[in-house]
């Protein structure tokens, strides 16, 4: 690689503050509302017009996006650690999968102890798979990445559009009937009950042990579903973050043309896919099975688009702005991005949960919002001044440490 350790670290690890920043604009519903609120505020969080607005608007810009650019980054932060361990004279299997171990922990105890909408096990159980591919050239790495995601892109059209046979076959069949009674089988975890609704929201405004209670025991074995369900959109996402890491596009190391060119056309080309199917979303917005189609399935091949575009683009910003001490805090934010993520979880549930102020289903979407700068503040005051002392973020040093079975020293002792 030809760009400096400088310029390198501050591209990954800015590009990481945006992620972790930009993924609770779609977090924020699911730490606040039932589980369905997140594809349509039919089901649950207000209809207003600012409701509407917000949903339309973070549908468009935002869901998937961010999570897409997490993932990416983690091919790229995955292949850093590898390429490092080798330099070294490490075992790299041995570190990568030591890592992977105890991400994988600190997944479960973020799930079960934490919040239901945990990622990290996902990525831990999907990063050991993608290892077997560290060795693979860029070329291949994306090639194949693009097979995987079109074979799940497939599997999730085939599912979707089952459900919609399903509900013209009810329709045709008439209330009552026995096909009707299937179609409502089917979707009742789609389009959630009043009765449901009024019971999750019971259950997170009441007390931590609650909480606990029920996630034992209606949703033990979820960790494993959200692999299921996002294995082939999670390891194509990593394979081009590696890819994108080895041909130095994740480390600036592009023309600043050629970003410009691969974010506008990337993301341009993604919105004419979107927002058609958006407004067709807007339009047809009291379907719950309308949304869930278009936010599991229809959106996938913008969602990619979108995703590596707003990586270019990005990149782009921070290649103009490296001299900003702003753009410093966000790469701040991301170098203790683990520590971030994992801290905005226990913030947003305090906020929200009823071991904490309780408003759990008592703010409409678009107030929501106003949650989120206050996040964002937190993580750009803290981890710069935090990592000008320390070599790690507090998580990053236990995970370290963990990892290595040795505790890893974490106070800078020579600044200059």
């Amino acid at each position: 690689m030809n760009a400096t350790t400088t310029t390198r670290y501050l591209t990954l690890d800015a590009l990481r503050g945006f992620a972790v920043m930009g993924i609770l604009l779609m977090n924020i519903i699911a730490f606040s509302m039932p589980e369905m609120a997140y594809f349509s505020p039919a089901i649950y969080g207000g209809t207003d017009t600012p409701d509407i607005v917000a949903w339309l608007l973070s549908f468009i810009l935002v869901d998937g996006k961010m999570r897409g650019l997490f993932t990416i980054l983690f091919g790229a932060s995955m292949m850093l650690v590898i390429e490092r361990a080798a330099v070294k004279g490490e075992n790299p299997a041995k570190v990568h999968y030591s890592r992977m171990l105890w991400l994988a922990v600190f997944g479960l105890a973020h799930y079960f102890l934490i919040w239901w909408g945990d990622i990290l096990f996902l990525y831990a159980t999907v990063g050991c798979i993608a290892f077997f591919m560290a060795d693979w050239e860029s070329k291949k790495l994306i090639r194949v990445g693009l097979i995987i995601y079109a074979i799940g892109f497939a599997i999730n059209l085939l599912f979707t559009g089952s459900l919609i046979y399903l509900q013209y076959l009810a329709l045709e069949a008439g209330p009552g009937s026995s096909m009707d009674l299937e179609y409502q089988e089917a979707m009742k975890d789609i389009a959630t009950s009043g009765a449901a609704l009024a019971k999750d929201i019971a259950i997170h405004q009441g007390s931590y042990a609650t909480i606990l209670a029920d996630k034992f025991a209606e949703h033990l074995w979820g960790p494993l579903g959200l692999i299921l369900l996002n294995f082939t959109e999670t390891l194509p996402f990593m394979m081009i973050g590696m890819a994108l890491y080895k041909n130095g596009f994740m480390t600036g190391e592009w023309e600043i043309e050629r970003y410009k060119s691969f974010g506008i056309r990337l993301t341009g080309i993604g919105l004419l896919l979107l927002v058609p199917l958006a407004i067709f979303m807007f339009l047809n917005i009291s379907d719950p099975l309308v949304a869930f189609n278009t936010s599991i399935a229809w959106s996938a091949p913008s969602r990619l688009l979108m995703t590596i575009g707003y990586a270019a683009l990005l990149i782009l910003l921070i290649q103009t702005f490296s001299n900003s001490a702003l753009l410093h805090r966000v790469a701040g934010a991301g170098r203790a991005a683990f520590t971030n993520y994992l801290g905005t979880s226990i913030f947003m549930t305090f906020i929200f949960y009823g071991w904490g102020l309780g408003l759990y289903g008592t703010i409409d979407r678009a107030e929501l919002y106003l949650f989120v700068p206050s996040a964002w503040i937190i993580m750009l005051l803290w981890s710069k001044p935090w990592l000008m002392r320390f070599r790690y973020g507090p998580l990053e040093w236990l995970w370290r440490s963990l990892s290595r079975m040795e505790v890893q020293s974490i106070k800078i002792t020579n600044r200059l």
